[in-house]
């Protein structure tokens, strides 16, 4: 397993994709699928960062990421405000851009690109475990 401690700060990012690209290679990921990784977690840290604090204090964002059973298994922990992605709406996809409500469209996005999605709230912590099959797809 391979894990991350990040600051809750926009510039972690950059840590972040330095991190995903290195699984990858260790775990010899296509592009297609080191580039989804990173679609995945800036959507999901960058409205943590956002959206997630009151207060302008550092707080640590937890990022562990494993292969298991042929599957990329992504774990995110963190102690911002209570938030399930989970109980999000669903975007309307198929509505103008001019109809569509604002927001949401990251945690969409999300959905698309992993197999699974397990949210949980333990004491102060969000708990987000994410599961992506390297396993095509049949269409």
């Amino acid at each position: 397993m391979k894990n991350i401690s990040i600051e809750n700060k926009i510039s972690s990012l950059n840590i972040i994709a330095s991190y995903v690209e290195q699984f990858g290679e260790e775990n010899n990921l296509s592009f297609n699928i080191v580039f989804e990784l990173n679609l995945i977690l800036d959507e999901l840290i960058t409205n943590t960062i956002n959206y997630g604090y009151i207060d302008n204090e550092i707080h640590m964002i937890d990022i562990f990421m494993d292969i298991e059973n042929n599957n990329i298994v992504i774990k995110i922990i963190d102690d911002a405000k209570e938030f399930n992605p989970l109980s999000k709406d669903e975007v309307s996809t198929d509505k103008e851009l001019e109809q569509r409500q604002i927001g949401g469209l990251g945690i969409h996005i999300v959905k698309q690109k992993t197999d699974d999605i397990y949210y949980e709230r333990s004491g102060d912590r969000n708990i987000l475990k994410l599961v992506k099959s390297l396993t095509p797809k049949e269409k």
